[in-house]
């Protein structure tokens, strides 16, 4: 940018005091446009951005009123996006939270001419600047719209610069539109020279900025919408843990600000800024993604003996082939039997035993199939009866088969839950998979700490977790959160296919017994109690029937 000069006959025709004020009016406007550049550098916030580039536009000009005209995205409207005028106290657009309602400007025509008549229009189509010293004097363009303003309103719209707001590839991503410009005072004068060349600058200054701001905005609403497409394809991956992630997610977000807001106890001193919530939020969404690589067998094992299928099935024919080896054997029996009358009792005998066999096979079946759901403790009795009829052999294919393979053996042996020990460390790679799938990210610094508190949320205060053995020192507040809405919500989904969801009350007390072995942090605990995070939890996310406390 060029700064204005004086020629040596202006500077011997002014005084010293004209040429002091000169010289303080241009460092005011320098001083203002340094000013100007640091503040939309750093503003985040589209609305305010926007509306720092009238005000400072206004305040480097002197002028009474602006328009900003942002580009459509099909770059063939120009919307209006902010309205000033001082004189008139008003404000539309922005940050005012009026809503500016009229009809944008075109830029072509029906036939896909430019449009050319309206100031904005041509500004935007042309890239080139306009200043006019009074718009009344101008035949060039359409100033019907501005001459009805006037009317209505008593307004006198004289002198006027529009210029095009060109970002660093330069692209018109808007109009800005100044009017009337005052000189000390009060009267409306023309945009000078040294103004257009300032507002100029500012315009291009604006625009890279506000190309900057759409990008990162840009860059993270990519980065959101990955992240939860991600999540949902986890989710979707089980039928039965379809919207886990989210759920989790959500109660880890609502515990971190709960326990930002407390304004007393153990975390009266923790505040949480609106970057590491959207962390902690990240966090809770790519908790799981290590489930990528965990077969679904494993995933949504809903029984002891289930792996592609249900083997239950299988084990059902045996027993059945089972029934039927021992009738043909009892009919053999009875076919070979002499037909004399004293042999009616051996033939009622041999029907007892019979039906007594298929009575004890059906009962060792309901047996299996009852062991064959998962459920809190296998009784040692259990596991030798299991064991007792496994003995039991069944005729296959010319081959005497036993009634349970040792794999299935094994699995029904399984003390609690679903799981074999093998499938348990299968389930429990997920953490080590998530973090070295997110340990390879280049996070922002903003979200430095989501591989973290996403990868140890399986992890416990006393070191007894996994996949690292961390301890309560190891352990990040935030990743404690995690691992305590991981837990909940766990306790108490209703959608598990192997264990029915806990009630609250139930899952409170087993968290408790989680407390007392140091597996949870004892502090977030009691806060979870105190702030009742667990009543708004229930609310939005339990059955009613579950919920049996307050």
């Amino acid at each position: 940018m060029k700064m204005p000069m004086l020629s040596s006959e202006a500077l011997s025709s002014k005084s010293k005091e004209e040429l002091i004020d000169t010289i303080r009016t241009l460092q005011d406007r320098v001083h203002v446009f340094v000013s100007v550049g640091t503040s939309l550098s750093t503003e985040k916030d589209q609305d305010i951005l926007l509306e720092n580039i009238v005000t400072y536009a206004k305040k480097i000009t002197g002028a009474d009123a602006a328009t900003l005209y942002m580009m459509s995205e099909d770059e063939k409207k120009l919307h209006f996006s902010i309205v000033h005028t001082d004189s008139m106290k008003i404000r539309m657009g922005g940050t005012s939270g009026k809503p500016i309602d009229w009809y944008p400007v075109k830029l072509y025509n029906e036939d896909g001419s430019p449009y050319l008549e309206m100031v904005a229009a041509y500004v935007a189509l042309k890239k080139k600047t306009l200043n006019f010293k009074d718009v009344y004097d101008v035949k060039d363009f359409n100033f019907t719209g501005t001459r009805q303003f006037d009317q209505k309103t008593g307004y006198r719209t004289q002198s006027m610069l529009a210029l095009p707001m060109l970002n660093h590839v330069n692209e018109v991503i808007g109009v800005l539109q100044l009017i009337n410009a005052k000189d000390e005072s009060g009267n409306t004068i023309a945009f000078s020279p040294e103004s257009q060349a300032l507002t100029e600058a500012l315009a291009s200054q604006a625009a890279v900025a506000i190309t900057e701001n759409r990008l990162i905005r840009g860059l993270e609403e990519l980065l959101n919408s990955i992240i939860r497409v991600i999540a949902s394809a986890i989710d979707e991956k089980s039928k039965y843990t379809s919207g886990h992630i989210e759920r989790v997610a959500e109660l880890a977000v609502y515990l971190a600000q709960q326990v930002s807001e407390s304004p007393n106890g153990v975390f009266k001193d923790v505040h949480y800024s609106d970057d590491k919530i959207e962390e902690i939020r990240f966090a809770g969404l790519l908790h799981d993604i290590g489930k990528i690589t965990t077969p679904e067998y494993v995933v949504d094992k809903a029984t002891k003996l289930e792996t592609i299928y249900d083997r239950i099935h299988t084990v059902f024919l045996r027993f059945e082939l089972l029934k039927k080896d021992r009738e043909i054997e009892m009919w053999k029996a009875l076919a070979g039997s002499p037909e004399e009358p004293n042999a009616k009792a051996e033939r009622d005998n041999l029907m007892k035993r019979l039906e007594e066999e298929i009575r004890k096979i059906s009962e060792d079946y309901t047996f299996i199939q009852r062991m064959n759901t998962g459920g809190e403790f296998l009784k040692p009795e259990y596991k030798d009866r299991i064991c007792e009829i496994a003995q039991t052999r069944v005729l296959i294919d010319g081959e005497n088969t036993p009634v349970l393979t040792e794999d299935e053996i094994l699995n029904l042996h399984i003390s609690r839950g679903t799981l074999t020990e093998a499938e348990r460390q299968i389930i429990n790679n997920h953490a080590v998979v998530t973090d070295k799938m997110l340990s390879q990210l280049p996070f922002p610094k903003k979200l430095k700490n989501v591989p973290s508190y996403a990868a140890n949320h399986h992890e416990r205060m006393d070191g007894s977790g996994y996949p690292k053995g961390l301890k309560a020192e190891d352990l990040e507040l935030p990743a404690r959160i995690m691992a305590m809405a991981d837990i909940f919500e766990a306790l108490t989904a209703p959608d598990r296919p192997y264990k029915k969801g806990k009630t609250l009350s139930e899952a409170m007390k087993i968290m408790e017994f989680m407390v007392k072995d140091y597996h949870i942090d004892p502090d977030l605990f009691a806060f979870f109690k105190e702030a009742k995070v667990y009543r708004w939890y229930a609310e939005k996310f339990m059955n009613p029937e579950q919920i049996d406390m307050d």
